[in-house]
């Protein structure tokens, strides 16, 4: 058993809350409103997080950098559970144009929300939204899944896997993801040929990688996935609770990327993704557990990062700069490389 092997199932222990009394899923977990684009308009999105069972990876090992599992129901949620929690959260959206259903897993994960709940969820934002995203692992994106959904909303529907990285090594061995690369484009693939949108995520600096080889993971991600998904999401990463990056942060042997990295990854990405949107929205920014700078520059740099990803002009961040620039390129220059090739 290597390290992060070892470190996985420490953490892993108390990951899944104990299953909740009846009833306990009558109120979602969150919801807000956020910037975002379709094409080239600026809207709102209205965004929301179900409680549900979450994602069954997470029982069977679970993802280095994810605690999400910590907000789920420990059990699966019932129809009238799933009803109750859309009924409450209708009441909140505002027409919104473009809606993002988050389950702390996938969406099309009968387990997590079952068929019919999922087709009443659809329905809910049809006539009202003209964007509809949600998340699934890759084998849940099958026709049988999507069509009934793409059938129940007549805009479009955006559905996004968690890809993380095109380099097997780090998908599995530092991500602790269950699927190769391989399985995610085909996933794409399934999901382009039902009518849907497919967006896929990269992640930025998983556990044991350097700034360096962090930056060159997402570029190079970026060149692959391009060809296969409408949008690629950079998710630098952030200190979530009972994580495998929680327990080598309180050691100091992990440092959430300095918000330079990303700005670099979009900068070097942005020529590789072909006709593909390239966007990044970090959670965190500028906390000492989300990606961070020096604290004087970051509201700064994350402002130009919103507007790069909203405009997709990427030019701006050429010109961003601050001493601690000089101070992240020093570091990366020194960092012990070879963990990836």
């Amino acid at each position: 058993m290597n390290v992060g092997e070892s470190v996985a199932r420490e953490v892993a222990r108390d990951r899944r809350p104990l299953p909740a009394d009846e009833g306990g899923a009558s109120r979602y977990v969150n919801l807000w409103s956020e910037p975002e684009a379709i094409g080239t308009r600026r809207v709102r999105a209205f965004v929301l997080i179900l409680r549900t069972r979450g994602c069954y990876w997470a029982d069977v090992k679970g993802c280095s950098m994810c605690g999400y599992a910590k907000d789920t129901l420990g059990r699966s949620a019932t129809p009238a559970e799933l009803a109750h929690q859309l009924s409450a959260a209708l009441g909140r959206y505002r027409d919104e144009p473009y809606v993002k259903l988050y389950t702390s897993g996938s969406f099309l994960d009968d387990r997590e929300v079952d068929a019919t709940s999922r087709r009443a969820i659809v329905e809910a934002f049809a006539g009202r939204a003209e964007r509809l995203l949600f998340e699934t692992l890759p084998e849940f994106a099958t026709s049988a899944t999507l069509d009934p959904l793409v059938a129940a909303f007549p805009g479009t529907l955006e559905v996004a896997e968690g890809l993380e990285s095109t380099q097997p090594y780090v998908l599995k061995r530092l991500i602790n993801k269950g699927a190769e690369p391989a399985e995610y484009f085909a996933g794409a693939e399934r999901i382009r040929a039902s009518g849907a949108s497919p967006k896929g995520y990269l992640l930025l600096k998983p556990p044991y990688l350097t700034e360096s080889e962090a930056v060159a993971d997402v570029v190079r991600s970026v060149e692959l996935a391009a060809p296969r998904f409408d949008t690629l999401s950079v998710n630098p990463v952030h200190i979530q609770n009972g994580t495998t990056v929680e327990w080598l942060y309180r050691r100091g042997r992990y440092r959430p990327p300095w918000l330079w990295s990303l700005t670099e990854a979009m900068v070097q990405g942005a020529p590789r993704r072909g006709s593909a949107r390239l966007v990044t929205f970090p959670t965190a920014g500028g906390l000492p557990r989300g990606p961070h700078n020096c604290g004087r520059c970051d509201a700064t740099v994350l402002a130009a990062l919103e507007n790069a990803s909203l405009d997709q002009s990427f030019e701006p961040l050429t010109a961003l700069g601050c001493d601690c620039r000089t101070t992240w390129a020093t570091t990366t220059a020194v960092e012990p490389t070879g963990v990836v090739a």
